[in-house]
């Protein structure tokens, strides 16, 4: 008998199956591979814009404002003039899947120039806000501090000056709308930008405390003064002068006055009690105001501080000189220092001679 032949059409045809089979399933494994491969790319680009690719395209830090009347599309609105398009997306598909429509929280936000979307929406999102530096001035009035102040808070003016006039607000710390104003320290403080006035002024009173340290208290029990008597004195030192080693002796002056029962007769508290603080020169029918701030009619010290006075003039109170100086005179060559006196006789020459200058300026000038 005759073998059948090697290459039959059976043979052949599983030979081809075989084959057939083989290809198929390398193509699919290399398939199967590029698709895994570009999930993988997929997910590393993702990663990457997400957690890793700076969302903010700014060369420094960026400021972010977010209001109470803020939404979702404001905030948006706003993230999207320091970002680019691409990363913005991937905010905004952050932000639909953690809802943070529903948990805007509004405060003033820093995004750095590294910072990722995803530290930004969770910062965002977790009210993880930045304090803002306010500096509290050294000005004539709690309404001119305030206003200042507010520039640089999410509260208007108007507001922050309401809670500071409010009885029942300033009773809750010893004081009255018009000695409240001993709160304010000058300085420079970080505070959060949506602060309330309530909590602004709570603020207040604790830096008020931390500045009357031990050494000021004692030098305070010391003097026999009240804090508020001290602020007071210290705002008419600082009224009169702008020269640092001059307050000491213009706060002894001051205070010899006191001691003898005569009045302060400070020219600064008739320009409060005017409310016209940018008098250069006061003239006898001013003195006349009524008014608890006319030192030249009530003797002692006025109800409250005629400004917001400077730490070096506080100081320049507790460590006032000791001297026997009752009068001072603006010194003739304008150079903003004074001429002092221990007698009448002796203030009448110093003041004489400043009149004399004065008015030849303004002969001159006229």
């Amino acid at each position: 008998m005759f073998n059948k032949p090697y290459f039959s059409k059976t043979r052949l045809k599983k030979a081809g199956k075989k084959l057939f089979d083989y290809t198929f399933k390398c193509r699919g494994k290399r398939l199967v591979t590029m698709i895994m491969f570009l999930i993988v790319v997929l997910l590393l680009w993702n990663c990457w814009m997400v957690f890793i690719k700076p969302f903010s395209t700014a060369t420094k830090i960026s400021h972010l404002y977010v209001d109470k009347d803020d939404n979702i599309d404001s905030v948006e609105y706003k993230l999207s003039k320091i970002t680019n398009s691409s990363t913005m997306f991937y905010f905004s598909m952050l932000s639909n899947i953690s809802n943070y429509k529903s948990r805007i929280s509004c405060g003033h936000y820093e995004i750095s120039v590294s910072q990722s979307t995803f530290k930004t929406l969770k910062d965002l999102r977790g009210g993880h806000q930045k304090p803002v530096r306010i500096v509290v001035p050294s000005v004539w009035t709690k309404e001119m501090a305030l206003g200042q102040i507010s520039r640089k808070l999410m509260i208007d003016s108007v507001s922050l000056v309401k809670t500071f006039n409010t009885e029942a607000e300033c009773s809750k710390y010893g004081l009255d709308t018009s000695t409240v104003v001993s709160l304010l320290i000058p300085n420079s403080y970080d505070v959060y930008w949506n602060i309330s006035g309530e909590d602004f002024l709570k603020r207040m009173f604790k830096e008020s405390n931390r500045f009357w340290n031990s050494s000021r208290t004692e030098k305070l029990r010391r003097l026999e003064m009240t804090k508020l008597q001290v602020l007071t004195l210290a705002s008419i030192v600082d009224a009169e002068t702008t020269n640092n080693e001059e307050k000491p002796i213009i706060a002894g002056l001051y205070i010899n006055r006191m001691k003898i029962g005569m009045p302060l007769q400070s020219c600064p508290t008739i320009k409060y009690a005017l409310r016209d603080f940018g008098l250069k020169r006061i003239y006898e029918k001013m003195l006349l105001i009524e008014s608890p701030y006319n030192t030249y009619r009530n003797k002692g010290l006025p109800p409250g501080p005629i400004r917001i006075p400077q730490i070096s003039s506080i100081d320049a109170v507790l460590d006032y000189s000791k001297h026997e100086y009752l009068y001072m005179c603006a010194k003739e060559d304008f150079s903003g220092t004074h001429n002092f006196a221990a007698t009448y006789k002796e203030h009448q020459k110093n003041a004489q001679r400043y009149s004399k200058v004065l008015d030849s300026r303004n002969k001159v000038s006229n």
